[in-house]
């Protein structure tokens, strides 16, 4: 390649996010049925199903869709319910149990929680108004959008309004924090023009959302503000719903074994553009060093350490195909990579059933299935038996759900 050439590649690298994949373009289709209603909410929108032969909404469940850039495809996400890419079909079964699955979108993914929690608050509203008959809703969502119904309901009774949720459920949502690793956060800003995935990196959501964040102005890797404003904001409303049931499932396995994943191994390096770049998985340590940054356009080079972090690449938990994505996208731009750690822990078990805090290494890797259920925050939770990608839509854990329903 000429110096052009590589130039023009170094700069279209970050064209991609690493969001969730329930609501990602399928591998594999199935069919999407035209909604029988559609609705236009504040910061959001919806669709909704009837079940069975209903001819309208009378067993609602509200599910919300999750973390990325841009604007919500429910059609994608309806894939990602039903069947796709070899997944369980979840919303047919909702139907065929005769519930009526109300898809929850937003206008933006990675806008601030509290701000789409409107969305949220609208749906179950509208819902309530629409419904014939009196049965209770469940209103749930997965990944963020577990935490943003969490946060919607909470709100809802601070204010003394009737939202007439049973039941509420995640599925795998950060309830302790998100986590995305910092050299792959920092990679984002080390790209020398304006990109997809660092707007998605240093987007309010990721701010709130990610149990450590990589400050692009100062270089700063913590807890960024508006996850401590968040997590106040939270408190401020009571931090959970406290009238329905609370469900919570992890894509994570609960018996404290983690991904196959050796702490400081390099993950990931580059050839070819961005040469010399290695990301490394996460250690303990002081001065860690997770990354080696380098680029030829402009040239620079940026080494990014961490300090007291527990080994949260390899923790047990929701997956996510991170330095797979990134070499991916690299190789298209005729990169040479080794790629040797595809898939990282997002979402560690402990923290989709909120049960322990993620920043020491002993809690991280806790045997979940040997802790009193009471430690965690949920009223009934479920792990799953292996590590599985994040919000893949197990038989294991959407029978689990399914069963508890409210009548």
């Amino acid at each position: 390649m000429s110096p052009q050439s590589d130039e023009k590649a170094e700069q279209q690298v970050g064209e991609f996010t690493i969001g969730d994949p329930i609501a990602a373009a399928p591998k594999s289709t199935v069919e999407v049925p035209e909604p029988d209603e559609q609705w236009q909410l504040p910061r959001g929108f919806a669709h909704v199903y009837y079940g069975g032969r209903s001819k309208g909404i009378t067993r609602p469940v509200i599910m919300a869709d999750g973390f990325n850039l841009g604007r919500s495809d429910l059609n994608w996400l309806y894939q990602g319910l039903n069947g796709a890419d070899d997944g369980y079909p979840l919303i047919t079964e909702l139907r065929r149990r005769g519930r009526d699955v109300i898809l929850l979108g937003f206008e933006e993914r990675t806008a601030s929680i509290l701000d789409n929690a409107e969305a949220a608050i609208a749906v179950i509203m509208r819902t309530i108004a629409e419904q014939l008959g009196g049965a209770p809703l469940t209103v749930g969502g997965f990944s963020m959008g577990g935490m943003i119904t969490r946060y919607a309901l909470a709100k809802l009774e601070m204010q003394r309004m009737d939202h007439r949720t049973r039941l509420y459920f995640s599925y795998d949502s950060p309830h302790r924090g998100g986590v995305v690793p910092v050299g792959l956060q920092a990679f984002s800003h080390f790209i020398p023009v304006a990109n997809d995935f660092a707007r998605q990196m240093d987007s309010p959501a990721a701010r709130q959302m990610l149990w450590r964040h990589y400050d692009p102005k100062t270089g700063e890797i913590g807890v960024a503000p508006e996850r401590k404003a968040f997590l106040e904001q939270l408190e401020r409303v009571g931090s959970w719903p406290r009238i329905p049931r609370i469900l919570a499932v992890a894509n994570g396995r609960g018996d404290g074994e983690g991904l196959d994943i050796k702490a400081g191994d390099t993950a990931l390096s580059v050839k070819g553009i961005y040469p010399g770049t290695t990301f490394s998985a996460q250690a303990q340590g002081r001065d860690v060093i997770v990354a080696e940054l380098k680029r030829r356009f402009p040239k620079a080079e940026k080494t990014v350490t961490t300090s007291g972090f527990p080994e949260t690449d390899g923790a047990p938990g929701g997956t996510l195909r991170s330095y797979g994505i990134l070499a991916d996208m690299l190789k298209k731009f005729g990169a040479q990579v080794d790629l040797k750690h595809e898939h990282v822990c997002f979402v560690p078990s402990v923290s989709a059933v909120a049960i322990r805090d993620i920043d020491q290494q002993k809690d991280l890797y806790v045997n979940i299935d040997e802790l009193s259920p009471d430690e965690s925050d949920a009223d009934d939770f479920l792990c799953s038996s292996k590590n599985t990608g994040h919000t893949a839509v197990t038989e294991e854990l959407c029978t689990w759900l399914l069963d508890r329903l409210p009548d």
